[in-house]
């Protein structure tokens, strides 16, 4: 949840109101992923999945990288953006609730470019020999710097990682931290800004994305 919801729901609809319409099998899936999950909040939203699918448009990726597909709404998102002969891997491994994003990605217009794997990401990243030119993640805050660090030779240059949730509610203010959690993403955000061969900013979108781009 963002400030602006919490705080001023007005502005988030005046937000929605004034971006790209969300296609209505987005729609759907929202909907869907209230009634049937426990956590619906984890799902990325209008407006961060209006921002997703536009920066991949800017993009026009040949081959996405996701970690932590949830309900499929966000990787829906991003393969909006996908150049003609392009892919997205997406990456979870919740077993139980995987029928969600593979009815919808059956359903959908890109489902020839999806490549859903229920497999650790640690363990996939350590073994492939891919490279990528975007790359999302939004699963395990506690990785994040393992993922970083794993990550940064397989992003092109030129290519973009996102992290989403890296204001962590507020928490990441707190000098003394005492969740792994917090004091993993105040670490990464500290990691990134300091490393030169990447450009980045965080912006304060719902819960913090931290957009990077390799030099």
């Amino acid at each position: 949840m963002s400030f602006f919801e919490e705080n001023c729901p007005e502005i988030d609809r005046y937000l929605e109101n004034h971006a790209s319409a969300e296609p209505e099998n987005l729609k759907n899936l929202r909907r869907e992923t209230f009634q049937k999950t426990t956590q619906p909040h984890m799902i990325s939203g209008y407006l961060q999945g209006r921002f997703l699918a536009l920066i991949s448009k800017m993009v026009s990726p040949k081959n996405i990288l996701e970690i932590g597909t949830f309900t499929g709404y966000a990787t829906l998102c991003l393969a909006e953006g996908l150049a003609a002969e392009g892919k997205i891997t997406t990456l979870d491994i919740n077993e139980e609730l995987a029928y969600l994003p593979k009815k919808y990605f059956a359903e959908s217009e890109f489902s020839s470019k999806i490549n859903f794997q229920l497999e650790d990401a640690k363990t996939f990243l350590k073994k492939t020999d891919e490279t990528f030119d975007f790359i999302f993640i939004d699963a395990d805050k506690e990785s994040y710097v393992e993922y970083f660090n794993l990550l940064k030779k397989k992003l092109k240059s030129g290519g973009v990682i996102l992290f989403d949730n890296v204001l962590w509610y507020g928490k990441i203010l707190e000098d003394n931290p005492k969740q792994k959690s917090t004091k993993v993403i105040k670490e990464l955000n500290e990691l990134v800004a300091k490393d030169s061969y990447f450009d980045n900013v965080i912006l304060p979108l719902r819960d913090g994305v931290h957009l990077i781009r390799k030099k």
